[in-house]
């Protein structure tokens, strides 16, 4: 990793330093934007970068690879890191600050404190990935509390953890404003995703699936065919290009709750998550 001195913009780890940084902001009157990452950065997070430019005066981000939402046997030591890169990215972006911590800072030893969010958190990737959203919870809680943010934005192609984050922010009385990004696309339909990096060319060719399936159970819901037939029809899509299927259903888009049975009459999310070989692919469309 380089010296973050070296790198093309406002740069740190040390949490004084951000803390002054962001003070001295506030105190000039100026709101401050939050966007965090774990780097690998692509186009999808420099529009959140953008986003929140529009809506701050001042806009920092993050970049951690979380240790605490990666089960063991998961792709912890494999996720990307790329930091000069990220930096010459977010400086092209105008982003005033990048905020790097290290994981001894973020959880030094004899660390306990763990976060449990439900709600929206459960099903879905949960029902795959039980560590998963108290791992998020705990490593955005702590940097809420040191970047202090006015706005925080969070990708909606991630949606199931953008509910959760919005959840967590109204149920802990935090005085940040939750902004949805909407989820960039390649020409294709493919969401933009780090981990798109690790797909082979074949892979790359079939993962355009997912955008063409998820499109045909939002358009047979919409033309009020009912979920259930719908969500028939998707999985047995998928089950023929996908190496495994973990999930594709319709939930209630503001809480993720099951639907009833019938057709969608509220609006609702299909969201899917698939495997091709080792990479696992997540993606989600509105209704209605």
């Amino acid at each position: 990793m380089s010296e973050l001195s070296s790198l093309p913009l406002a740069a740190t780890n040390d949490l004084s330093a951000l803390r002054r940084t962001v003070a001295d902001w506030k105190l000039k009157g100026l709101q401050v934007g939050f966007v965090p990452t774990m780097g690998a950065l692509h186009e999808g997070h420099l529009s959140l970068i953008a986003l929140a430019k529009e809506k701050a005066d001042r806009v920092v981000a993050s970049i951690f690879v979380n240790p605490a939402q990666f089960a063991p046997g998961e792709d912890f030591d494999a996720y990307p890191r790329t930091l000069d890169a990220d930096a010459a990215k977010l400086a092209h972006a105008e982003c005033d600050l990048l905020y790097a911590p290290v994981a001894s800072d973020m959880y030094p030893d004899g660390f306990s404190a763990r976060l449990s969010v439900e709600g929206p958190a459960r099903g879905l990737e949960t029902d795959f990935r039980p560590h998963f959203f108290g791992g998020v919870a705990i490593v955005v809680a702590k940097l809420f509390n040191r970047v202090q943010p006015d706005i925080a934005v969070f990708g909606e192609k991630d949606y199931q953890q953008f509910l959760v984050i919005r959840h967590m922010v109204r149920d802990l009385d935090l005085p940040i404003n939750i902004i949805p990004g909407e989820t960039l696309r390649e020409r294709d339909g493919l969401a933009l995703s780090s981990r798109n990096a690790y797909l082979s060319a074949q892979e790359r060719s079939t993962a355009t699936s997912l955008n063409e399936i998820l499109a045909a159970f939002t358009a047979d819901l919409e033309k009020g065919i009912d979920w259930e037939t719908a969500q028939g029809k998707a999985l047995a899509k998928a089950a023929n290009v996908f190496d495994r299927v973990d999930y594709i259903e319709a939930r209630c888009a503001e809480t993720l709750s099951p639907l009833p049975a019938g057709p969608v009459l509220q609006p609702a999310r299909v969201l899917a998550a698939v495997w091709l070989g080792k990479t696992r692919l997540i993606d989600n469309m509105p209704v209605g």
